[in-house]
């Protein structure tokens, strides 16, 4: 049974051809060069902002440490034991994040932090220790040191007044102080990119890129050290790399990804809490693709080409149509519709019509694919920016992890653009960025 014409008419916009994908590799590349480069940093969107952490693990690193990881939907601090070659102990405990805090005040986001690791500690028995913290906070930061991290902008729906501008680490401490339950000093504040890089350099020496694709998207990539002009001792340093945090959801945001966007990408924008920013982001990651989808069937409903013309109350809700729904809808074998009936259902439809499926399904993957195609021409831009023709991409997020199809489009589309002989290898993250900060802040309390 074919797809409805008018389906295919509204998803052409999200099909892009190999000759697009080309111009977004080319468009990023100079994007990236700009926001590497001193003199052009400043108007640069994609910021590519200095990481100050030059050192990949070797494997011998040793010791304990917490790590805290606030990463947008979810909250965890960690307790981490390096073992030198004997591995990685690690206990965790998930904290379930009040929505309330994400437009709440500084001081209430901080102190529940604070109250959270300190009964974590206590639960742990470490209330009498002092113990180094890494602090994954994945918000666009710039650096001014390895536990200076000054947050640029709120992305990801959080938008808490009074922090933008501001240094996390200096709040958290103070946060820590007034509680007055637990010594713990932040040695390290790193990006989610950055943990992820480091947790999967630990196992697999040749990774170079750290890749997050869940609620919003960003990556991470190992830069020589020279060409990090906004690192103060670039020319200088004794070590040869440093990890640079892209920041590249904010890709588009100067109009240049205009040709790979489509009318529902800028309802969908109008609609965010941060409108004409994180373009690059709001056309990949998950905290976006459901309401893309159903602005496509809300569309289709109103022309009376799916479920005969009658829409549901839920569907006409905002952001009701879960990222995770294209997972669903996409992990049903052709012909078959198990999880796309309750998807149906879910959405509030009676309807068992066979067409509604196809034309569902075929909206789901054109938004899906969409996705994977503009994340594999960022990753082959990196991958061209560090001119190596063998690399580990270490990945981690909601999208990449549940969507039944993604890491094999991603393969895919990064094998049509990439040059012959390049070999990639795309590897979940395991305990990403949590173990990754206990890495990077066991080396940082070692060199002070």
């Amino acid at each position: 049974m074919p797809v409805h014409p008018e389906v295919e008419n509204a998803i052409k916009g999200f099909l892009l051809d190999q000759e697009k994908m080309a111009e977004v590799v080319e468009r990023m590349t100079k994007e990236m060069k700009m926001g590497l480069a001193k003199d052009t940093h400043p108007r640069a969107v994609i910021k590519c902002f200095v990481s100050y952490v030059q050192d990949l693990p070797t494997g011998k690193e040793r010791g304990k440490c917490l790590a805290l990881d606030l990463g947008g939907s979810n909250f965890r601090v960690l307790l981490v034991v390096l073992n030198g070659e004997a591995g990685v102990d690690i206990q965790s405990k998930s904290y379930v994040f009040p929505s309330t805090l994400m437009t709440g005040t500084a001081d209430e986001l901080f102190d529940f932090i604070a109250a959270s690791l300190g009964d974590f500690c206590i639960e742990n028995g470490l209330e009498n220790e002092s113990l180094p913290l890494g602090f994954t906070f994945s918000f666009p930061c710039q650096q001014k040191g390895i536990n200076k991290g000054t947050l640029v902008s709120w992305t990801k729906g959080f938008n808490v007044p009074g922090v933008v501008g501001k240094n996390v680490v200096e709040l958290l401490q103070q946060a820590i102080e007034r509680r007055g339950e637990v010594r713990i000093n932040i040695v390290a504040i790193l990006n989610d990119t950055v943990g992820t890089l480091m947790s999967c350099a630990y196992h697999n020496r040749n990774c170079r890129i750290g890749l997050i694709v869940g609620t919003g998207t960003n990556a991470c990539y190992v830069e020589k050290t020279v060409n990090a002009e906004c690192f103060e001792n670039y020319q200088t340093s004794p070590k040869q790399s440093m990890i640079i945090n892209c920041e590249w959801g904010a890709f588009g945001d100067n109009g240049v990804l205009e040709f790979a966007r489509t009318s529902y990408d800028k309802i969908v924008d109008k609609v965010t809490p941060n409108p004409g920013r994180q373009t690059f982001e709001k056309c990949i990651s998950g905290m976006y693709m459901g309401e893309i989808v159903r602005l496509i069937v809300v569309e289709m409903i109103a022309k009376g080409v799916m479920f005969h013309g009658e829409t549901s109350q839920k569907i006409q809700n905002r952001w009701a149509f879960q990222s995770a729904y294209l997972s669903d809808v996409e992990s049903d074998a052709v012909g078959e519709y198990r999880h796309t009936n309750k998807v149906i259902r879910d959405m509030g439809f009676m309807g068992n019509n066979e067409a509604d499926k196809i034309n569902l399904r075929r909206i789901c993957e054109a938004v899906s694919s969409r996705s994977a195609k503009l994340c594999a021409c960022g990753l082959v831009t990196l991958i061209n920016k560090m001119n190596i023709n063998e690399v580990v991409v270490g990945i981690d997020g909601s999208v990449y992890r549940y969507h039944p199809k993604y890491h094999d489009m991603l393969t895919m589309y990064m094998k049509q653009l990439l040059k012959p002989g390049v070999k990639f290898e795309l590897t979940v993250s395991e305990d990403g960025s949590g173990k990754g900060a206990a890495l990077v802040a066991a080396t940082a309390a070692q060199s002070k």
